[in-house]
């Protein structure tokens, strides 16, 4: 495999679903379709090392995706893999509409409010249910933000910048 840069996080396995070797894969972008519509992705091993994997069938389960992949045929085989996080190649991925934009873009832009001052540097993201919530770390501070449109007023990839308007009380420590 050649330098991690091109590959897109986009979901990890959570466990395994009987004894014929099926994983529960939970997507992060929160859309199962988006992993049931894929032929392969890639698994970060357990050791580090990552693997391409044929995907024989996808199929939504609830918030998560039963995946049987190819070469993985029983429980055991399928157990090993649990825990991992799974990964594909950007040019598998479809294009977003506009306003819309890949976790992985996201993460390590500078957050800013809308004077210009730098709030810290986007270190996660996790998903409620209702919106996302990006987590903005400026050395011993963190900010968890509501990612919905009253709060993230721009984002910018080329500056690799996103401003803000955090609604009241919500920087207070």
């Amino acid at each position: 495999m050649q330098g991690n840069e091109e590959l897109i996080l986009i979901g990890r396995i959570s466990g395994t679903h009987g004894i014929r070797g099926l994983l529960r894969v939970v997507p992060y972008s929160g859309d199962a379709d988006s992993i049931a519509s894929l032929s392969t992705f890639i698994v970060r091993m357990p050791d580090g090392n990552f693997e391409t994997y044929g995907i024989r069938s996808a199929v939504e389960h609830g918030k998560k995706v039963l995946v049987a992949l190819e070469g993985i045929q029983d429980m055991n085989a399928a157990v090993v893999l649990t825990g991992s996080e799974i990964f594909v190649r950007r040019e598998q991925l479809p294009a977003l509409p506009d306003g819309e934009f890949y976790w992985q873009d996201l993460l390590g832009l500078k957050v800013l409010d809308e004077q210009g001052g730098v709030l810290g540097e986007l270190a996660d993201i996790f998903s409620t249910g209702a919106n996302d919530v990006y987590v903005v770390k400026n050395g011993g501070e963190e900010y968890l933000l509501p990612a919905i449109e009253d709060v993230i007023i721009k984002v910018d990839l080329d500056m690799r910048a996103m401003t803000v308007r955090p609604m009241e009380g919500l920087l207070d420590l």
